[in-house]
């Protein structure tokens, strides 16, 4: 140390084993103030320099950018809230290389012939996936004027997450639901439930709200492997469609109930690929569906 108690900017990097030019870079983004200047205008650092630089380094080396170091040099609290940060950003990394990793082992485990599918249906989606695409069909796929809550809980309950750890399987049954969902709309009548339809007295609103309830009531057995049987689940179900027609739920009702459902039009295909990305040992909306639609026609039998 020079005999001012002062260091050079050359003594404080010799010091530190950096750069004159590293200890100039942090000092001019103000990360490393300076304590004065000498006679010829020279950097002068305070003998605390030294602890502060090497804590400096020591962030820097956790790839923390400028910005990040300078608030935990300004405030103590903030190293916690910075290093959660990192973390987060860092999640979402490695979630955007695994995505992309099991896409390329996807594209390189099929044939020629695949290959060319594949990679146009890939190409079709953001890696990681959004599920903006599936939730935008939901809403165009539910009734009209359905209650925002309403519709966020089922849009909240037919939509999959994207896995963070995908194998190739699920990128491609992402990949195929997204491009299921992304063709046009069809706006046929025909292809709507009779829930759907303004002219058969249906209040869709309690209908969509029961239905949620019943689809999470039947997931219990289904989990439990447990074949569809009479319940609450099932009496939840049916009770949803009674009151949205105003209607009592007996036994008369029940057995009209099973023939309008199996009328109904199916997205059969989305929840196929859903429970391709979710596994069979998560059951989807439209797998509990068909449980209670089959609950409903044994008991009608």
């Amino acid at each position: 140390m020079s005999s001012d108690a002062m260091w050079s900017i050359g003594e404080l990097a010799e010091q530190a084993g950096v750069t004159v030019k590293t200890v100039r870079f942090y000092s001019d983004r103000g990360l490393l103030p300076e304590a004065g200047r000498s006679g010829g205008g020279h950097r002068r650092y305070g003998p605390d320099a030294i602890d502060r630089l090497r804590l400096i380094r020591s962030l820097r080396t956790l790839d923390l950018p400028v910005p990040e170091v300078s608030r935990v040099l300004d405030r103590e609290d903030a190293l916690e809230d910075v290093i959660a940060g990192q973390l987060r950003e860092l999640g979402s990394q490695l979630t955007v290389l695994r995505w992309r990793e099991a896409a390329l082992q996807l594209l390189q485990d099929c044939s020629p012939e695949e290959r060319a599918d594949r990679l146009r249906l890939i190409g079709g989606m953001t890696t990681p996936p959004s599920t903006a695409a599936l939730a935008r069909f939901w809403r165009r796929w539910l009734p009209p004027r359905l209650p925002a809550q309403v519709a966020a809980a089922v849009v909240d309950q037919a939509v999959p997450q994207p896995p963070d750890d995908p194998t190739p399987a699920q990128v491609l049954a992402f990949a195929r639901l997204h491009a299921f969902v992304s063709r046009p709309c069809r706006a046929d009548e025909r292809s709507q439930p009779e829930a759907h339809r303004a002219t058969k007295g249906y209040r869709p609103a309690v209908l969509y709200e029961g239905l949620v309830e019943a689809f999470a009531l039947a997931e219990v057995p289904m989990r439990a492997q447990r074949s569809p049987h009479d319940g609450e689940a099932l009496d939840c179900f049916v009770a949803a469609y009674a009151r949205s027609l105003g209607a009592r739920d007996t036994a008369d009702f029940r057995r009209r109930l099973s023939g309008l459902l199996a009328a109904d039009p199916r997205i059969d295909r989305y929840w196929q690929l859903v429970a391709e990305l979710k596994g069979p040992s998560e059951p989807t909306p439209g797998a509990a569906h068909d449980w209670l639609c089959a609950a409903l026609d044994a008991q009608a039998a």
